[in-house]
């Protein structure tokens, strides 16, 4: 008899789409693989999800949701209430990356690089600029890159973007890293490889994320051997200080202005990478010769809660 699964994919935070995207690609893959799907589009009714839960019984949840309530810890909080195995990190080590001043202390106190900067609210962003500019503002609970703005020479939009600031009460100020976008995908406790992405917008922003088009992947990143160690060697080290499990994604900035091997940046670990079969996490595991099926069967078989 095979395994049942539940998908939980869709979701309420600012990224539905996105999950709506990963879930139904997981689906399919998972029955490629042989397994008894049942997909769960999660909206605003927690009861009902629960109910869901209950007519399924999967004995695991591939859990393809993204954003607030996805990977912050709620959802797998639930999913620790009912006893219900689930993919990716567990709720300490989900709510720890996604709560950006949180993640930037213990990846700290651990002793990796990160770009300098700090919290603030919107009156202190309407009264002054935080950092010498050029700096990066970002939401403190947000993923995929929402709400992000680079503040450069110029920009009169301060004032503006403080008052009509919808991520909440914090803001994160952070020092502009030139040089490149790279990322690393961690399975378990190894490191997948090192990608460079390379697009035309401003930054690696939602559009270059999720837009045809919007970005160009190249793997293995055409960077310095031992950068690429440091890169790998950092997001292993970032998916243990925050507890991660399963499979997660260190995005990193990479500054080669003064040649190679240059200096790598740790700015996010996402606990709940894209699961499109052309997104970076996949990508990468096909580099190494996982295919999608597999992978997301291991995700499966790795699965646990508590």
């Amino acid at each position: 008899m095979s395994k049942s699964v539940a998908v939980l994919y869709g979701g309420i935070s600012a990224e539905r789409e996105v999950s709506l995207a990963s879930g139904a690609q997981c689906i399919d893959a998972l029955r490629e693989a042989g397994y008894a799907v049942t997909p769960i589009d999660v909206g605003q009714d927690i009861a009902a999800l629960i109910a869901a839960l209950k007519a399924a019984k999967p004995d695991a949840v591939f859990n393809a949701l993204h954003g607030r309530y996805g990977e912050d810890g709620c959802i797998q909080g639930v999913l620790d209430w009912m006893g219900i195995p689930y993919t990716h990190s567990g709720l300490r080590a989900s709510a720890l990356a996604m709560d950006k001043q949180a993640a930037k202390a213990v990846f700290r106190a651990a002793g990796l690089p990160v770009a300098e900067g700090y919290v603030l609210d919107r009156e202190e962003l309407a009264m002054h600029d935080p950092l010498p500019r050029p700096y990066v503002l970002k939401p403190v609970n947000e993923g995929s890159s929402v709400g992000v703005v680079i503040m450069r020479e110029g920009d009169n939009r301060r004032e503006e973007i403080a008052q009509t600031w919808r991520f909440g009460d914090r803001i994160m100020a952070e020092r502009f890293i030139p040089g490149r976008e790279l990322t690393v995908a961690v399975m378990g406790d190894k490191p997948l490889g090192v990608t460079e992405i390379d697009t035309a917008n401003v930054f690696y922003d939602y559009e270059a994320k999720y837009a045809d088009g919007g970005s160009r992947h190249t793997i293995p990143a055409r960077i310095h051997p031992l950068a690429a160690e440091r890169a790998m060697e950092v997001a292993v080290a970032a998916h243990n200080a925050l507890g991660c499990r399963g499979v997660s994604r260190s995005d990193f900035r990479y500054d080669d202005s003064f040649g190679e091997p240059g200096q790598v940046i740790l700015l996010e670990v996402n606990t709940q990478p894209g699961m499109t079969r052309t997104s970076l996490v996949p990508e990468q595991a096909a580099h190494v010769g996982i295919g999608f099926p597999a992978l997301c069967a291991w995700m499966v078989e790795h699965a646990c809660h508590g």
